[in-house]
């Protein structure tokens, strides 16, 4: 992954559901987690949330933090 993936990731905002217009690094955990559980969705969308997840579980949000555009 390159960091402009990471940057669009980051700055994605959420298309569908209860946090539809939420930036992708505002989700909240555990949504995420369902999603890992029931699985994400396919193609780029679904790619962005894995990797959110990923990100929540380790803890990395404030390393990301940075990256986010108004």
């Amino acid at each position: 992954m390159n960091p402009q993936q990471l940057r669009e990731a980051v700055n994605q905002t959420m298309p569908f559901g209860k946090y539809a217009g939420s930036k992708l690094l505002h989700l909240p955990e555990p949504y995420l987690v369902w999603f890992s559980q029931q699985g994400f969705p396919e193609g780029k969308l679904g790619q962005q949330l894995a990797l959110m997840h990923e990100i929540k579980v380790n803890g990395l949000e404030s390393v990301c933090a940075p990256l986010l555009e108004d």
